[in-house]
């Protein structure tokens, strides 16, 4: 993939999703094959702009009179679509490039996908790109459809059948199939399609033109993303920050997870930060929203595009039903997701009572099948709901009942009645019903999902949308130059330490000393009890070797302790080489995190804290964003843990001095930032934090470097 010099995200594919002219090269006769589906679908749907076959063999392709070559066209074509053989992909770009064709879309496979020799293929096609300012999708890859203007850039059997219909929702996807598929879904659903573009391999247009291309067109009003990997970060990140400024929701399927925890990882830290995990953090800095099925990617992206700016303002929702079986499965389904069930207002559930006496006037509300009885019914307990100030969104459980007519024709008024009257306020149902009466729903700008699970994910997916476009958008000022690491800072803990406190993490006055008779006399000088600790560059992982001894109460434990651990190590590590022993005050109470920074290979350095021990390991209960971070943002990384009320003074434990461990973690990720090229990690575990305004410290580190820096 070209990448010296690259335009813009999303610049010159106007050529290719808003053609005026096409020519297709390896234009064939049979509609079935790769070369003839494009000219036979461009005609039966209507492609108002000109289209060129071209086949040196042919003077006429599907009743279109055919040309021997690009040279040969009556003029250059915005657009041109390349279906030859991969070995004659190059040249027929360069005939395209020549001729001044703005764009190619290129079907052909063969390229990186195989190996090496594919490799050097490919980059010659990107090469052609940044020498001709030519834009180029592909190769490998099912291309582009423009819905409404009938632009057909694609070899897809999904449009065998039909285009689906004109609409809200953009999809780019990296994948050829899954984008597709998410495109057959959404005709089957009746759900409007704006742009279809599929990336492939890469070699020019990627991921990140699409998406910024999307965020700025008109007819798109939410951009459906299906990622497999990121092979330029930047841009990515360029192109989802373009979608958020512009207010268009970014609904991502990102494919291709793995497990958080690699086996070469060389720290907790390196455990913890898997390259999937970083994915969610770029995500979530840059308000998308990540989904898990091709399904709850179209489930959430139209219920967006249904709410337009009616997102919840929170995540209290009113769960209403006519069946106390499914207001139990709603609860369930909404509480797993992270929706909060709050009780409506004595006075709400009084008005609700007023309407049905023997209603269950709490959340979830059982209004039993007496709210299907006459229109007024539902409009009063959804006025009484909606008017409720614990009611952030209203999510409404009408099992199968619009198939019904007589249910319908009540249930269809009321709620028209009550979008009128709560516009700001989001209604959604969680129905299974015709597609007509979900269609009149939409209409109305109520989302409708089919499922329990569906519709309260769904929900759920609206709330990360509102919250992210609430939260202010991280400060991306550029850093300082950063001195240059000692070179013990990459080997032992104390000098470890001397760099992060010089970065504004805070550590405990500490000594290293060479024998016992000064480890005892700095002990009395930093006060009892202490720690002692080995230093060694050759024994990053102490505690394995017995380098570390615990709560020394005395000069004369001091001296012991210090002599029977060097006893020790010359038995368990004979050859590490020994600069010391670190003498370290001991401090009990308080709470452990586990603070850490990575190089993540396609993000670069990240931040993540996490609670210690059994929280961040096996919980994996950690938040990571991309390095740096100030300190709200780390604030709100802190607030994010699921173990957060531990720090927050759960259960009568004392507050933590939370404004501390985010004054570190904004320290370390500029830290991490700003040594990017010399350091691969940084491990503090743990950092402890002590009651609120007694500060946090850092009581390990480990600064490991990049094999490749400098």
């Amino acid at each position: 993939m070209v990448t010296a010099e690259r335009v813009a995200p999303g610049a010159g594919l106007d050529a290719i999703l808003r053609p005026r002219s096409i020519a297709v090269i390896g234009a064939s006769q049979d509609a079935t094959k790769i070369g003839g589906r494009p000219v036979q679908l461009l005609q039966r749907f209507g492609f108002p702009g000109a289209i060129w076959p071209v086949n040196p063999r042919a003077a006429e392709v599907q009743g279109l009179p055919a040309f021997a070559s690009p040279a040969a066209l009556p003029e250059a074509p915005d657009l041109a679509i390349i279906a030859v053989a991969a070995e004659h992909a190059a040249a027929a770009l360069e005939e395209c490039a020549a001729r001044g064709t703005r764009a190619a879309v290129v079907f052909s496979s063969g390229f990186a996908e195989l190996g090496a020799e594919g490799e050097a293929a490919q980059a010659a096609l990107g090469a052609i790109a940044a020498r001709t300012a030519m834009r180029i999708l592909g190769p490998n890859c099912l291309g582009a459809v423009s819905v409404a203007e009938r632009s057909i850039a694609t070899f897809s059997i999904v449009l065998e059948g039909a285009l689906p219909p004109a609409g809200p929702l953009g999809i780019a996807s990296q994948s050829g199939n899954l984008g597709s598929y998410t495109m057959l879904l959404a005709r089957e659903r009746g759900i409007g399609v704006s742009r279809f573009l599929t990336t492939g391999n890469e070699c020019d247009v990627d991921i990140a033109d699409a998406i910024a291309w999307l965020a700025q067109d008109d007819a798109t009003k939410v951009v459906l993303a299906v990622l497999e990997t990121c092979r330029d970060a930047p841009r990515l990140v360029r192109a989802l920050e373009l979608a958020r400024d512009a207010g268009k929701p970014v609904v991502v399927l990102k494919i291709g997870a793995t497990a958080a925890g690699q086996a070469a990882a060389a720290s907790h830290t390196g455990a913890l930060a898997g390259n999937d995990a970083v994915f969610d953090a770029v995500f979530a800095r840059t308000g998308a929203v990540r989904v898990r099925s091709v399904e709850a990617l179209l489930d959430l992206g139209h219920a967006a595009a249904v709410c337009g700016g009616t997102l919840p303002r929170g995540r209290r929702t009113m769960l209403l039903t006519a069946s106390g079986g499914f207001g139990v499965l709603l609860a369930d389904a909404a509480t797993a997701v992270g929706l909060e069930l709050p009780a409506p207002e004595p006075a709400t559930q009084q008005r609700i009572l007023s309407v049905v006496p023997f209603a269950s006037p709490r959340n979830p509300v059982d209004a039993t099948a007496q709210m299907g009885a006459r229109p007024e019914v539902l409009v009063e307990i959804l006025a009484a709901i909606l008017d409720d100030p614990n009611c952030d969104a209203l999510l409404l459980q009408l099992a199968a009942s619009l198939y019904v007519p007589r249910l319908r024709g009540v249930f269809l008024p009321a709620l028209k009645a009550m979008r009128e009257k709560h516009p700001k306020k989001l209604l959604m149902l969680s129905v299974h019903g015709p597609a007509d009466a979900v269609a009149e729903l939409t209409a109305l700008g109520i989302p409708v999902v089919d499922g329990v699970d569906a519709s309260t994910a769904t929900l759920a997916g609206l709330c990360a949308l509102a919250e992210a476009r609430r939260t202010p958008t991280p400060p991306t000022a550029a850093l300082p130059p950063a001195a240059p690491l000692e070179a013990a800072a990459l080997c032992t803990e104390a000098a470890a330490k001397r760099a992060l406190a010089e970065a504004g993490v805070p550590v405990l006055p500490e000594r290293v000393v060479q024998d016992a008779a000064e480890a005892a006399a700095a002990a009395a000088e930093l006060g009892f009890p202490v720690v002692l600790k080995i230093v060694s560059p050759d024994l990053p992982h102490k505690t394995e070797v017995g380098g570390v001894v615990l709560d020394l109460g005395d000069a004369e434990a001091v001296a012991a302790a210090h002599d029977a651990m060097l006893a020790r190590i010359r038995i368990a590590a004979p050859d590490a080489r020994i600069e010391g022993v670190l003498v370290s005050p001991m401090l009990r109470g308080g709470v452990e995190l586990i603070l850490g920074s990575k190089r993540d290979p396609v993000f670069g350095p990240v931040v993540l804290v996490g609670l210690g021990g059994i929280f961040a390991e096996i919980m994996q209960d950690v938040a990571i964003r991309p390095a740096p971070v100030d300190e709200p943002e780390a604030l709100a990384m802190l607030r994010g843990l699921r173990a957060f009320p531990v720090l927050d003074g759960a259960r009568g434990r004392p507050k933590a001095d939370i404004a501390a461990a985010a004054r570190a973690v904004a320290a370390l990720s500029r830290f991490a930032a700003q040594q990017a090229a010399t350091i691969a990690e940084v491990d503090i575990n743990p950092l402890l934090l002590r009651p609120e305004g007694q500060g946090a410290v850092a009581l390990d580190a480990l600064i490991i470097p990049r094999e490749d820096r400098p």
